[in-house]
């Protein structure tokens, strides 16, 4: 495609995902539809028309995830974490699945795939990752409780320096020399501190008698756009690897995040919780941090290859997230079968 015909293209696709994000009975999926647009933009962008930005910079990934994760942390109070008291059954189910499941189901797909080691080490550190800031979202417009998303984003988030380098060691030890006090630090600093930070801004806030609603819609904004644009930068980047493996590696992630759904939402109903936390524990699960998983991938294990698989595995999870969640908010749990 030449580079005319490109910047075309790149204007339809970022027009498309405008007209979903402003029309009033498309509005609800727009931020599905700017993170495929990154994606597809850039895959599709001339080189030539973005020579001047610095998007080989090693650090604006990093960057880019520490602005959101503090809009995540500016959403959040302490209320947030007191939660886990009331509804313990919910968060622990969550976060023992978030960290078991999601990194063996990246382990099990790429085998069966036979996915070269580079996209199966990004599958693995995908599944190794804490909840997405997505998977709010997504839980308010499937009407899941969205206390209880909220609730569970940010436990995994506290838990993943832990047990994300944990979850990385168990599975791909013998593929790759892991630093596992570099990736606990680049964990706190790149995801744990700032979200620190945006709770005690939020706090500040509160105390000023700020308007809360209005700065945390602008910092909830603010965290979607970093997300996409790490989106985008990373298909940039990786668009000759992508073009090589895009097929194969599409259906990897797309098993991967439909399999966190199932056994997300089959698990908390077998262990007794009723159909709309399962509902939510479902979403959270299958939704990733995608932007930690691709930061991790080049700047601490230093295969850059490996964040091709979160990059993908975003725009999918937010589109099949938001069909799911059009699914659910038409089938409310109380119009189901009985809880158990």
């Amino acid at each position: 495609m030449d580079p005319t015909s490109s910047l075309i293209a790149v204007f339809v696709v970022v027009a498309a995902a405008a007209v979903v994000a402003v029309h009033p009975r498309t509005r609800a999926y727009g931020f599905a539809a700017w993170v495929v647009a990154a994606v597809l933009a850039g895959l599709i962008a001339p080189p030539a028309a973005v020579s001047r930005l610095p998007l080989d910079n090693p650090l604006l990934v990093t960057r880019l995830l520490q602005i959101a994760m503090f809009g995540m942390g500016a959403t959040l109070t302490t209320g947030d974490f007191v939660r886990v008291l009331q509804m313990p059954k919910g968060v622990i189910v969550g976060a023992v699945l978030q960290f078991t499941t999601m990194p063996l189901l990246g382990w099990a797909v790429s085998r069966a795939l036979g996915l070269p080691p580079e996209l199966a080490l990004g599958m693995i550190l995908l599944g190794a990752s804490p909840g997405g800031i997505s998977s709010n979202v997504i839980t308010y417009l499937a009407r899941g409780n969205v206390a209880l998303s909220v609730t569970m984003t940010a436990v995994s988030t506290l838990l993943a320096p832990v047990m994300t380098p944990l979850m990385v060691y168990l599975y791909a030890r013998r593929t790759v020399d892991l630093d596992y006090a570099e990736m606990f630090s680049s964990i706190l600093a790149t995801v744990v501190a700032p979200v620190v930070v945006g709770l005690a801004a939020n706090a500040v806030l509160t105390r000023c008698r700020a308007d809360r609603r209005v700065a945390e819609r602008l910092l909830a904004v603010t965290s979607m756009i970093a997300i996409c644009l790490i989106c985008g930068v990373i298909a940039f980047r990786s668009r000759e690897q992508i073009e090589h493996v895009g097929g194969l590696l599409l259906l990897g992630v797309t098993a991967h995040n439909l399999g966190g759904y199932l056994f997300g939402y089959a698990a908390s109903r077998l262990v007794g919780i009723n159909r709309q936390d399962s509902r939510t524990v479902a979403i959270e699960v299958g939704l990733q941090n995608g932007g930690l998983a691709a930061n991790l991938a080049v700047q601490v294990l230093k295969i850059p290859g490996a964040a091709i698989v979160p990059a993908l595995f975003s725009a999918v999870m937010n589109v099949t997230g938001s069909v799911l969640a059009s699914i659910w908010a038409h089938r409310p749990p109380q119009d189901a079968a009985a809880d158990s």
